[in-house]
């Protein structure tokens, strides 16, 4: 199957584009850094025969690649910890495991 013919390239300058915030912009340009040249993006695709399709998913491509890198920053964990009742269900569980292995081994004389 040739696509050569029907694949498509299509750009978008991250760098100087006036409908992103420039928190947006920022964050976009730290996380797509390598993936810009002189700060344009270029996403393109060659899977389907018809290039009306390869642009279409070029489109939605591009579109998901500048909604991951304007998302933002998942939030900090909160450190926690097990609570009593649960490190004595572990070392119950450990007890009741190696009690298990133990039987299996050699009858003792």
């Amino acid at each position: 199957m040739n696509t050569t013919d029907s694949r498509v390239e299509v750009s978008y300058d991250v760098a100087r584009s006036p409908s992103l915030p420039p928190v947006l912009r920022a964050r976009a340009l730290e996380r797509l850094g390598p993936r810009l040249t002189d700060g344009v993006l270029t996403v393109t695709a060659s899977e389907h025969r018809s290039q009306l399709r390869n642009r279409t998913a070029a489109v939605e491509r591009l579109a998901g690649v500048l909604r991951d890198a304007v998302a933002p920053p998942p939030r900090s964990r909160r450190p926690t910890r097990p609570s009593r009742a649960a490190r004595e269900r572990r070392l119950a569980a450990k007890q009741r495991r190696s009690g298990i292995k133990r039987l299996r081994g050699r009858p003792e004389e």
